[in-house]
């Protein structure tokens, strides 16, 4: 059962406002005087692709000890009105290659749903193959602005020396990656900190949003946002109800998240959540850091590495 809301409290956010329905969350921005949402951490993928993935949550039973119904299973019409309607001001695609050849082809994709919807946020991705540079340079040619790698899924190693074309064009272009590197709610070969640490060791520069807040490795991947001026957290899925029995936030990396508040960002993980959108939203303010900090979140954080600089995109 989620925990109550109280009252207004003396860092200004009035936690009675916080929403508790997805029909709540354009009066919860409002209040807070911002244009919109700026969530970094969106999925939109090829059909098939998604059928695979919807596939794998529904047998999460299976997997991961426990069920994981999708919140959103809708067409993609309707899931983009959805977010619109919520305020969400950029559409992230955010794919994601798991094996060999893949990325080419998604990034094709990315690329045609940038040019039929208005308000995407043109994506990319790459995988640890001697192309990776070149998927890397003709996805920037061609207009991506955000990328993802999934290192669980993937089952790679984000500073295996094969990567450093890619990582090394990222760096000079400043383009922001959303990086799955933590070890919940599934380990993997190469989840963690330490190939995440010998990444940035290389290639300092980076632009990394580290998904999930690194889950369930949060106080290590938030020193590593402490330490290197690129590095940035994405809010996906923490601290929500569900995700407390799998992976709990600790105390002390909701200290180091007070104080890294221009580099923490709004992420959902919409479509592929158990809960409403708005929980997310619900569990931010549960955390009552005050409304300077949730406006970097909500929006200024995640306008700036999306570039949304127009309120409309």
């Amino acid at each position: 059962m989620r925990a109550e809301v109280g009252p207004q409290t003396d860092a200004g956010v009035e936690q009675s406002a916080a929403p508790r329905t997805d029909a709540d969350v354009p009066a919860f921005w409002r209040a807070l005087g911002l244009p919109g949402l700026a969530d970094i951490h969106i999925h939109f993928l090829p059909e098939r692709v998604l059928d695979k993935v919807w596939g794998v949550f529904d047998t999460a039973e299976e997997h991961y000890g426990y069920p994981w119904p999708i919140q959103y299973r809708a067409s993609e019409p309707e899931r983009i009105a959805l977010l619109r309607t919520m305020g969400v001001r950029g559409i992230p695609s955010l794919c994601y290659a798991h094996r060999p050849g893949m990325a080419r082809w998604l990034n094709e994709w990315c690329t045609d749903f940038a040019a039929r919807v208005p308000d995407a946020v043109h994506s990319g991705t790459f995988y640890a193959e001697p192309s990776c540079g070149d998927d890397v340079r003709d996805a920037l040619d061609a207009g991506a602005r955000l990328f993802k790698l999934h290192v669980q899924v993937g089952r790679l190693r984000p500073d295996d020396p094969v990567l450093d074309p890619a990582w090394g064009l990222l760096e000079d272009a400043q383009a922001p990656l959303v990086l799955h590197a933590g070890s919940a709610p599934r380990r993997g070969e190469h989840t963690g900190p330490e190939p995440v640490r010998e990444l940035l060791r290389r290639h300092p520069r980076l632009v990394l949003v580290i998904a999930h807040m690194g889950m369930s490795e949060y106080t290590e991947f938030a020193d590593l946002a402490a330490a290197y001026d690129g590095v940035h957290l994405d809010t996906t899925m923490v601290g929500t109800d569900f995700m407390e029995r799998v992976a709990p936030f600790p105390r002390e990396a909701l200290d180091q998240v007070r104080d890294l508040g221009h580099k923490v960002v709004l992420g959902t993980d919409f479509p592929n959540i158990p809960y409403p959108y708005a929980h997310q939203l619900e569990v931010l303010a549960r955390w009552d850091m005050g409304d300077d900090w949730m406006r970097a979140v909500l929006w200024e954080n995640g306008a700036r590495l999306m570039g949304l600089s127009d309120p409309q995109v």
